[in-house]
């Protein structure tokens, strides 16, 4: 049902079509990338926090982990991420699925540094087995996102 949504979201912009659905999961980067057929780092992967009593999205390349002196520099707070049942209540999209796309509305929305390494990235579509081949402009208009912000270490 939510996948639905997330289609419908992007029927706007005649972009429905571009959504990808697998026959397998692709609910990690791991999985996803193996789906895509793309490395794991070019998966955009959405992690979900609470700010004070508001849930926020950070959208982060899939070899980028969150640094903690960072996160707290930039949102003057710890890092708390959402628990499973808490993502579905306060963004709209399950574990496994969620994407910066048809969320609920009092949700803000981030993207990190660490993506702009590609010109194209693979976000999630709102479930455990899709997702989108987005350039980063199409990520910043279709994710509605608040700004870019620089609170991940990457990989080496």
């Amino acid at each position: 049902m939510i996948m639905e949504k997330v289609k419908e979201y992007f029927k706007q912009w005649n972009m429905e079509d571009r959504i990808l659905e697998f026959d397998v999961s692709s609910a990690t980067v791991e999985l996803a990338a193996e789906a895509v057929g793309c490395e794991p780092k070019r998966i955009a992967k959405t992690l979900s926090f609470m700010v004070g009593d508001k849930a926020i999205l950070i959208v982060v390349a899939g070899d980028a982990r969150i640094d903690n002196p960072k996160y707290k520099a930039q949102f003057s707070t710890k890092a708390k991420m959402l628990t499973p049942d808490q993502v579905i209540d306060l963004v709209g999209h399950a574990v496994g699925g969620v994407c910066p796309f048809n969320i609920n509305s009092d949700v803000t929305v981030y993207l990190d540094d660490s993506l702009k390494r590609f010109t194209t990235v693979f976000p999630a579509c709102g479930s455990s087995n899709s997702a989108i081949e987005l350039k980063i402009e199409e990520l910043e208009k279709y994710s509605d996102y608040s700004s870019w912000v620089d609170v991940c270490k990457v990989k080496i």
